[in-house]
């Protein structure tokens, strides 16, 4: 389809599950602009990460490949040497202006500035997490003490760091920058908030808006503590409780907080699109890296786990005149989909490399919304430092192979799995792993992983020219 090349917003939280969007069926939540944008464009409600962990994420969906296809599997990497072409590169070349504001995370960014890449960015207003811990070149930090504050202090601070100096607020206004700029050709804008990764610390503001008492609580039951004790020795950055010792339902309500005051900041993005009249001509993408379990099966925060809440994400896409508005497609689909998606958004050609698919057929009406892969795959590799594991980890390795009805998890070493089904059991709290009945299928779905595995994350070299 011959189509004008857009402007590009593409918004990317940090670790915020698939369900937390008041349209997609959350009632408790707040998320009237992020509504607005299902309404108006095309929501893919069962979009996967390749990995439950930020670097490997990015690593994937910043190339288009999986994370173990281009070495790079682990938070806290030193490097990231010999990488395919960045999508964002690759836009630039196409002609664009490309920016990036907030975390970039492909390299590690521990008391340090992540190096730059070869990114194609023109403008990088950098901002890894919300802490002044670097010594140079952390612009949310310099932009709060332009305006008079310490933000390690306000961290400290009881009431909280206030919206209006909040990292969420300093992305707006860097955006607004951006948006704002002359420039004659088309423009990418990538923003990456460091909200709702953990701490849930909001502002006081947003706190107040949510009561603990009114959430619904995580999805946990009391088998949760002996399956998650089969587990232990896989790595996770909590140990199993009952939500009840955490204050789950509390979590959930400061991280639903959280997720508000990103709704109103994006609000004000929408909102300076229309006012430039740049709105119809800008393609939006709405997504994360990667879920949070918040309580679920009592768990928090990450790790060597594939549950639905940690693996599932929102992924949202919006472009007036061009798309179809208000469907919700229910495909498999994974984030390096999302990864091809901007780069014909962009006009690039095909790239040989890239293992996603374009979700613009889908969401042109041009094929079917039911069906766009027949599984979709996330990885674990060593991905987070034994610092931030609890308990008994120790390094371990999982895959995750889930077609239409099942999913079959596997913890490499350990002779240690899940299966459910997830027509019948879409909280994953029955795992089949040991089911006699279930012995076959189980065996079917781990030749189907171990293939896709061979298939899809094995390096076989450059490309080859002659017979010999």
């Amino acid at each position: 389809m011959n189509t004008p090349r857009p402007n590009i917003l593409w918004y990317c939280t940090d670790q915020q599950r698939f369900d937390t969007i008041g349209a997609l069926g959350n009632q408790y939540v707040k998320t009237p602009t992020i509504d607005a944008l299902v309404e108006q464009g095309t929501a893919f409600t069962h979009a996967y990460c390749q990995s439950p962990i930020c670097t490997p994420s990015r690593s994937s969906f910043m190339t288009g490949m999986y994370a173990s296809r281009v070495h790079n599997c682990r938070n806290g990497n030193e490097s990231f040497n010999y990488h395919p072409p960045l999508i964002s590169k690759l836009i630039a070349e196409a002609g664009y202006d490309c920016g990036l504001i907030g975390k970039f995370h492909l390299q590690s960014s521990g008391h340090r500035t992540e190096p730059r890449l070869d990114d194609g960015f023109r403008f990088w207003k950098f901002s890894h997490a919300p802490r002044d811990d670097w010594a140079e070149g952390h612009d949310y930090a310099d932009w709060v003490r332009t305006k008079g504050g310490d933000l390690n202090a306000l961290r400290e601070d009881e009431d909280r760091v206030p919206a209006e100096l909040h990292q969420t607020t300093w992305a707006t206004e860097r955006a607004l920058e951006f948006i704002g700029d002359d420039r004659e050709g088309p423009w990418m804008l990538n923003v990456n908030v460091y909200d709702p990764h953990p701490p849930f610390i909001p502002p006081r503001a947003y706190a107040d808006q949510f009561d603990a008492a009114a959430m619904p609580g995580p999805h946990f039951r009391e088998s949760d503590i002996a399956q998650q004790q089969a587990l232990r020795f896989i790595d996770f950055q909590t140990e199993t409780q009952d939500p009840s010792e955490f204050d789950g339902k509390n979590v959930q309500a400061l991280y639903y907080a959280m997720i508000a005051l990103i709704d109103d900041q994006f609000a004000r993005i929408l909102d300076f699109l229309d006012q430039t009249g740049q709105r119809d001509n800008t393609a939006i993408i709405f997504t994360s890296d990667h879920g949070e379990t918040l309580g679920d099966h009592g768990l928090l925060f990450k790790g060597c786990r594939f549950y639905e809440g940690l693996v599932r994400v929102p992924l949202i896409l919006s472009w007036p005149g061009q798309i179809q508005t208000g469907l919700r497609s229910d495909a498999l689909v994974e984030l390096i989909d999302k990864s091809a998606t901007l780069l014909e958004l962009a006009g690039v050609p095909e790239q040989e490399h890239v293992q996603g698919r374009s979700l613009l057929p889908i969401a042109r009406g041009e094929v079917s919304p039911d069906h766009h892969r027949d599984f979709v795959r996330s990885e674990y590799y060593d991905a987070l430092d034994a610092h931030f594991v609890a308990g008994d980890g120790n390094g371990t390795f999982g895959t995750m192979y889930r077609n239409r009805r099942h999913k079959l998890c596997v913890y490499h070493g350990h002779g240690l799995g899940e299966l459910y089904d997830l027509e019948a059991d879409p909280w994953e709290f029955n795992n089949l792993w040991d089911s006699p009945e279930h012995q076959t299928l189980k065996l079917e779905l781990m030749n189907a992983s171990y293939d896709q595995s061979m298939l899809q994350t094995i390096n076989v070299g450059t490309r080859r020219i002659a017979p010999m």
